[in-house]
């Protein structure tokens, strides 16, 4: 089976003109204190971007993580803020109001400067709030407290109306889950045909299919771990940015 060619300093460049890192450590369900370390341990291994959220409750641990890192000599190579990208994501859709000043606090919280992605985390409480959070995404971006804007858990149907709304800025970015057991073409089809970047989570299908009858069949037919039985160099998402959750 052919090697990966992508690694941890590969980047994907987006719609818009800016990059991100290809792949991220995603520190879901981690308390403050795993958090803190395996973000740390993270980079001194050569990731480059973190990828928390508002629900996660460790944006202030994550983003004290990348700055004792950068600050430290375990940053050989010298690295400053902007070589990481840091990700967070609004809790709940609402108000403009309420969507922008929780905007405001992870800023505030993470102690970074800024956020790299900022994502909507789902689309749950109706259209209006979908919107209006939107609209606090662009001006949070006009006003440099973030640097992408893009969505999560987006169907179709979602994307359709954002970009139907006809916003100042489109969305980047969608992260849905995606594997081969979920492989949500009618989604990753859209997005590749209106240039928002498709970033998977749960990639690896948080290790639970290592032992599914075909991934074990395709290990063994091409000599190759279970790892990239499930993952393949040819995947078919094309426009897909790998998600690595941490394990603590």
């Amino acid at each position: 089976m052919a090697h990966n060619t992508f690694s941890l300093a590969s980047r994907t460049k987006l719609a818009n003109g800016l990059s991100m890192p290809t792949i991220h450590l995603g520190v879901y369900l981690t308390s403050g204190k795993e958090t803190y370390q395996a973000v740390r341990w993270a980079l001194e291994s050569g990731y480059r971007g973190v990828d928390s959220a508002q629900m996660y409750h460790n944006e202030k641990e994550s983003g004290k993580a990348v700055l004792d890192f950068l600050s430290s000599e375990d940053n050989v190579d010298s690295l400053k803020r902007e070589d990481i990208h840091f990700t967070s994501k609004l809790a709940s859709n609402s108000s403009y109001d309420t969507a922008r000043k929780a905007i405001k606090n992870s800023v505030k919280e993470c102690g970074l400067g800024y956020i790299d992605l900022f994502l909507l985390h789902s689309p749950y409480g109706g259209k209006s709030a979908r919107l209006d959070s939107w609209r606090a995404v662009e001006d949070a971006i006009d006003d440099g407290e973030i640097r992408i804007g893009g969505v999560s858990n987006y169907g179709v149907k979602h994307l359709q109306e954002l970009l139907d709304s006809k916003p100042r800025i489109a969305p980047a970015v969608n992260q849905i889950e995606v594997h081969p057991f979920n492989t949500r073409t009618d989604i990753t089809s859209f997005c590749q045909q209106n240039n928002i970047i498709v970033e998977a989570y749960a990639p690896l299908v948080r290790a639970l299919k290592m032992k599914h009858p075909k991934i074990v069949s395709i290990s063994n037919k091409y000599s190759c771990t279970p790892v990239s039985a499930l993952h393949p160099p040819g995947r078919p998402y094309t426009q897909e940015v790998l998600e690595c959750c941490s394990i603590t």
